[in-house]
């Protein structure tokens, strides 16, 4: 059973590097964002798990940065299952087989993670991709967690938005076992786990759900701190936490990521903000 559920993803991955290759070149953004989300879609149910949404506040119309907590790297099709946007990711990514590839051809935006120097260029891309009216996801915690507890967020690239004046909206994955409604660690993508094992982790799980919570958009305020835009957004990605799993482990308040504290109010390394 495990051998055919692999295969029917193998397959549906081919599907989707071969509509990339062929379609998408002939297709607008609007028939881009119908195939992505269709695919993604069906990748979920291939993995034994069905989306729920609740969807506080609207995406604004004209760019936007979506603040999401990190599980696993199927929270990326979770996303895009709702809504196809686009994602940062590490520069290694690039250069993987196949998923590279089919990365590129989404749009995804590449950061170096190695190099001081691509947070300057990275922070200018995303601040002209925001005014372009891109909806752009980044997961400011740096890293996966099993799900029950929630990182200080990363600051460094939230310049863009402070920059720009457009807002962030947090995003809160959680997932859930489909009979019980309780909290499983299936999915989560941590440690020294490779992306095999976790496809088999997930495959072998009873069905699950992921629940998508969107918050409302939040637009900084004139003169505010990238920092600041980031502990609001934390705290109202940990609240939408809490409320799935009142035990999950929050940062202390007023918390953000350490390589922020170290930077300052220099535009800083994002190296550490990025993790996929």
């Amino acid at each position: 059973m495990l051998l055919i559920k692999k295969l029917r993803l193998g397959l549906h991955l081919a599907r989707g590097l071969l509509t990339a290759l062929v379609l998408f070149p002939f297709l607008s953004e609007a028939g881009r964002h119908r195939r992505i989300r269709a695919w993604s879609q069906k990748l979920l149910r291939l993995c034994g798990m069905q989306l729920e949404v609740e969807q506080r506040g609207p995406l604004p119309e004209s760019g936007v940065m979506l603040l999401c907590n990190h599980v696993s790297w199927i929270d990326i099709f979770a996303i895009n299952a709702w809504q196809p946007v686009r994602f940062v990711a590490k520069a290694e990514i690039r250069h993987w087989p196949l998923v590279g590839w089919l990365c590129v051809q989404t749009r995804t935006i590449f950061l170096q993670r190695e190099r001081r120097a691509d947070a300057r260029r990275i922070m200018h891309y995303l601040s002209e991709c925001l005014r372009d009216g891109d909806i752009i996801t980044v997961f400011p915690e740096g890293t996966t967690t099993d799900g029950r507890s929630l990182l200080p967020f990363h600051a460094n690239l939230l310049q863009a938005p402070v920059s720009t004046g457009k807002p962030v909206q947090p995003l809160c994955l959680f997932y859930t076992d489909a009979a019980s409604g309780r909290h499983t660690m299936a999915p989560a993508y941590i440690g020294e786990m490779t992306l095999i094992e976790s496809i088999d982790m997930i495959l072998r799980a009873p069905p699950m759900t992921v629940r998508l919570a969107v918050g409302e958009p939040q637009y900084p305020q004139d003169g505010q701190h990238r920092r600041d835009v980031a502990l609001a957004a934390q705290k109202a990605v940990g609240e939408q936490l809490q409320g799935y799993l009142p035990e999950a482990v929050l940062p202390q308040s007023g918390s953000v990521g350490s390589r922020e504290a170290a930077v300052g109010d220099e535009e800083g390394d994002a190296t550490q903000a990025v993790q996929v």
